[in-house]
């Protein structure tokens, strides 16, 4: 039975380097691999301490940091520099960089470019890019630039407005064949977003690459959730998927609070944080 290596404590977190190859090995060892979003130096330094795999820096900042209502706005200056900031504060864990929307879907030599600056300017490991038959030959050629790819289908928040909605994706033929183009096309791991379960049950047996899921159910390969919905800081989303394992929301506004407090009354600072 496998045993897992990350303890309760980051002393007790493998401080090995998750590297592409091993993240794919995980999948044939059984061992679940965890990823968590991160879009700043100190959160990516915390969740690489305490253990977590893999850092992605998702397009989903336009959401949940810049306070857009998709991540269609995110330039590729801005992922590029986020990604520059998660890269500084992750020693162990492998660090994805999201190519952003129009960065890859103009042509083959320009999607390229941008996967290099993600690499070059972004001290990213890897990149993930949304799409599936229709971004095999893209996948291809950043493949072969050397530049490790991570694929994304299923639900494909780039692709809200031709979707309307943000919903489960059911088309099992369409996704199969997507998730094995991707694979063929050089993907060393694939992102199944809002599927059935059992749909991600299908994928994750179908594919030699690992499946990470978000809305897909538990038999993938692995989980990614964003961290601001996973811990509690985003009281504005809601989705089915989502397990709150913390409520910083709550905790950051009671420290607020005190500070408002104390310094109206005149009790902060104290002579114990004054210099003499």
């Amino acid at each position: 039975m496998f045993q897992p290596t990350i303890g309760t404590n980051s002393s007790m977190a493998s401080t090995k380097k998750v590297t592409v190859p091993v993240f794919v090995s995980r999948k044939e060892s059984g061992e679940k691999i965890t990823v968590l979003t991160a879009y700043d130096h100190p959160t990516a330094q915390l969740f690489d301490e305490r253990g977590v795999d893999c850092l992605l820096v998702g397009d989903t900042l336009g959401m949940v940091v810049q306070g857009h209502d998709s991540t269609l706005p995110v330039t590729m200056d801005e992922m590029v520099y986020h990604t520059s900031l998660v890269s500084r504060g992750a020693k162990r864990s492998l660090v994805v960089g999201d190519m952003p929307f129009l960065s890859y879907h103009t042509g083959v030599d320009e999607a390229v470019r941008n996967a290099g600056r993600l690499i070059k300017e972004g001290g990213a490991d890897a990149v993930k890019l949304e799409g599936g038959v229709v971004r095999a030959e893209t996948i291809r050629a950043i493949v072969d630039a050397e530049i490790p790819l991570m694929g994304h289908i299923g639900l494909t928040p780039q692709s809200i407005r031709r979707l309307g909605r943000y919903h489960v994706q059911r088309d099992a033929e369409a996704i199969l064949a997507d998730a094995k183009a991707i694979e063929h096309a050089g993907a060393f791991a694939v992102v199944l977003e809002s599927v059935p379960l059992e749909l991600g049950r299908a994928v994750t047996e179908a594919l030699n690459i690992p499946t990470i899921g978000i809305g897909a159910g538990p038999h993938c390969d692995g989980q990614v959730l964003v961290w601001q919905d996973a811990f509690g800081l985003n009281d504005d989303f809601t989705a089915r998927f989502v397990k709150r394992f913390a409520d910083l929301r709550t905790e950051f506004s009671k420290g607020v609070d005190a500070y408002i407090r104390e310094v109206k009354e005149g009790t902060f600072p104290s002579s114990d944080n004054s210099y003499r």
